[in-house]
């Protein structure tokens, strides 16, 4: 059975100095944590905290050309796991019909978020945590976007101070 998430955290383990992106079922307290790239977090932590670059960066052109070519983002799908490799999918709505499209599940997040188009995931692939591993408020959200540019070294540090208890207790 399909669950909608949400995007709730995203930093650095410094476990395995990798990106991790925490998924949470909408309206419960299940999780998701997937391991990404630096630009996949770069760009999810932009869109955000809604800061813009000057020039598109490649999910900025992902949403123009879904929309420039009269598509819509029905949804993503997190939809399975194999070989500590999470897979995904674009549900597009387009002229022609449906298309599903396999896409990585950080590339997909990042897509979703500037389309506000929905997220799911298998619910076997959530976790439990326990309530005093609840969001404590430790998201990019808290990043002081302001109204100008999030420089690559400011998200960079930010990144680098997270600890890592604000992931729970994961492995990927």
């Amino acid at each position: 059975m399909m669950v909608e998430v949400t995007v709730a955290r995203l930093g650095l383990d410094s476990a395995t100095n990798s990106y991790v992106v925490i998924l949470r079922e909408r309206g419960g307290k299940r999780v998701l944590p997937i391991w990404i790239g630096q630009p996949e977090a770069e760009s999810i932590v932009m869109q955000m905290n809604q800061v813009k670059r000057e020039r598109p960066i490649t999910h900025d052109l992902c949403k123009s050309l879904i929309i420039g070519l009269g598509g819509t983002l029905r949804r993503v799908s997190i939809t399975r796991v194999q070989k500590s490799t999470y897979y995904a999918e674009m549900q597009i709505d387009g002229p022609n019909g449906v298309v599903e499209v396999d896409a990585r599940p950080s590339d997909s997040i990042a897509i979703a978020l500037r389309l506000d188009a929905p997220i799911f995931a298998p619910s076997t692939l959530l976790t439990a945590i326990d309530d005093d591993q609840d969001d404590d408020g430790d998201d990019f959200s808290s990043v002081d976007a302001a109204d100008s540019e999030l420089t690559a070294e400011q998200l960079k540090a930010y990144l680098e101070n997270l600890r890592p208890e604000d992931f729970g207790k994961f492995s990927p």
